[in-house]
């Protein structure tokens, strides 16, 4: 449940950026949170066949499972943003102290973590314009 939180907390701050600065890109509102924060952004490639196919409640099962890893681990060393599910993959988003919270994330939850990068910048079209 606190991992929840913190997530909301993260989007709500994210919004109020993006209200108090109209002009401020995603990705200038996502590089401000991580100046602000002691934790990397990293991006999780889990290979899942069929996971395109996956209905609303297995979807649902998962996400809880992760919430409730991320709950054990502790909040404050893990975050789960967001994933984009595809045919056969998920990427996820979190934000992590380091590495080793996403592997040991990964382990005990049982989810194939296949490839795990730091983004290490964070662009958008934005970027062409200065």
């Amino acid at each position: 449940m606190r991992s929840i939180q913190l997530i909301l907390t993260s989007f709500l701050a994210l919004l109020i950026l993006s209200c108090a600065e109209e002009e401020q890109t995603m990705a200038d509102q996502l590089k401000q949170t991580l100046e602000n924060t002691s934790s990397h952004m990293y991006v999780i490639e889990r290979n899942i066949p069929g996971a395109g196919d996956l209905d609303a409640s297995e979807l649902k099962a998962i996400s809880r499972s992760s919430c409730d890893v991320i709950d054990g681990i502790g909040s404050g060393n893990i975050t789960w943003l967001h994933s984009y599910v595809t045919g056969e993959k998920v990427y996820c988003v979190y934000l992590a102290k380091n590495k080793a919270f996403i592997e040991e994330h990964a382990k005990k939850g049982g989810f194939p973590a296949n490839t795990i990068e730091q983004v290490a910048i964070i662009i958008d079209p934005e970027t062409a314009l200065e």
